[in-house]
């Protein structure tokens, strides 16, 4: 008899994630091939986890034809070499894909029907533009549905400066400059390079070379540089390219068990599901679309925002986490979020993005054993918001000094 479970996250790996475009790193790599690359090295990590027990994989992408189609899971499953015996599908929420990968199979874990998952996503940004291959029914616009602006996402985040005057342009700069400024630091102290899975790629002339770390980084960014930058989504206006997430190629894979699994395999999570949700919002102002997803999952949980002691949220735009931040009483520059950057500075490849905020509070987790909840969040395309919280395993009750 199927038993409800435990859901457990053992593991995450990524790619180095580059920048989308002709003259990015992986304009010459197939989608799927760094879903390949980001499966294989956390398998390899994880040598105790038979492959013939993984009962299913899910890969998210956003854009699911080309390199990016042909059902990801099933296909990326067997390209990374698991037995054929191991199904796999693919999964579309947009920039949360890989988060509601997980979500899915988690589900599944903890009602007991699997034991042992893989969940991640992938996104070319530079193969498939978002919103490339769509086409959006009229009746959206024409039975006045949603606002045309609402497709554009830059277009969104201005309306949350609109609608929250008191969110100004200097402190969402100030914002994306710390991102650029942390995750160097984080780069410099090593904090992501364990995590990271090296990509072989070849440039335009045909050279071979190593991806090994995130190519969009603009660490020396100052705020005079961000006051000068242009506003590309309307004019005088305040989201500028600074405080935006760029256009991102990558990979996210991670391992999830159940309670039994863990015990038997004798594995050693990283950390402990608590509770998830979704949420809708209006799609022309979906940034805070994580605001009513973070107070579902708390209610969930039965946790109030001062229960969480690290916050790994999804910087799609530096306004829609202030956003957030404002609506908890959390200020800009609290040390508990975001402590190695985000998306401004390491890139948003949409559907890869959840499981990349997963991998960073993981890592977190084991350096801060006083630290017991912790947040991954995001907004998403056409008025959504997703939230997962998590417990640290290796939570001590020590309060540290």
């Amino acid at each position: 008899m199927a038993e409800i479970s435990d859901v457990f996250f053992v593991d995450g790996m990524r790619t180095p994630f580059g920048r989308a475009g002709e003259k990015g790193m992986y304009w010459n790599t197939r989608a799927d091939d760094l879903a390949v690359k980001a499966t294989i090295g956390l398998l390899e990590r994880n040598p105790g986890v038979p492959k013939d027990r993984i009962d299913d994989v899910a890969i998210a992408a956003t854009s699911q034809t080309g390199d990016q189609g042909l059902t990801l899971g099933r296909s990326v499953a067997i390209l990374a070499g698991l037995p054929q015996t191991v199904p796999g599908f693919a999964i579309d929420r947009m920039c949360a894909g890989a988060m509601t990968s997980v979500t899915t199979m988690a589900g599944s874990i903890g009602v007991g029907m699997y034991d042992v998952a893989l969940a991640g996503g992938v996104e070319h940004m530079g193969h498939h533009p978002i919103g490339g291959n769509a086409d959006p029914n009229p009746r959206f616009v024409a039975e006045k549905m949603v606002d045309p602006g609402a497709l554009n996402m830059g277009v969104t985040a201005e309306r949350i400066f609109d609608r929250f005057p008191h969110l100004t342009k200097e402190r969402s700069d100030r914002f994306g400059m710390l991102s650029q400024h942390k995750a160097q630091a984080a780069y410099d102290a090593g904090k992501f390079q364990p995590d990271l899975v090296s990509v072989a790629i070849k440039d335009a002339e045909g050279s071979w070379g190593l991806a090994t770390e995130d190519e969009g980084r603009r660490p020396q960014t100052t705020m005079e540089d961000l006051a000068g930058l242009k506003t590309p989504f309307r004019p005088h206006g305040r989201v500028t390219a600074g405080t935006s997430s760029p256009l991102t190629d990558g990979a996210t894979m991670s391992l999830l068990a159940g309670g039994g699994a863990v015990k038997e395999l004798g594995l050693r999570p990283k950390m402990k599901l608590v509770s998830f949700a979704f949420a809708g919002v209006q799609p022309e102002i979906m940034g805070i679309g994580p605001i009513p997803s973070t107070e579902k999952a708390l209610k969930k949980a039965g946790l109030k925002i001062d229960d969480i002691g690290l916050f790994e949220l999804n910087e799609a735009f530096a306004i829609q986490v202030i956003s957030l931040l404002d609506h908890f009483g959390i200020a800009d520059d609290d040390p508990r979020v975001n402590q190695w950057g985000g998306a401004i500075a390491l890139g948003h490849p949409l559907a890869a993005s959840g499981v990349r905020l997963m991998i960073q509070l993981a890592a977190q987790f084991a350096e801060r054993p006083d630290v017991r909840y912790g947040l991954t969040a995001m907004c998403v395309g056409l008025g959504q918001g997703g939230s997962v919280i998590w417990e640290n395993p290796f939570y001590d009750g020590k309060k540290r000094k």
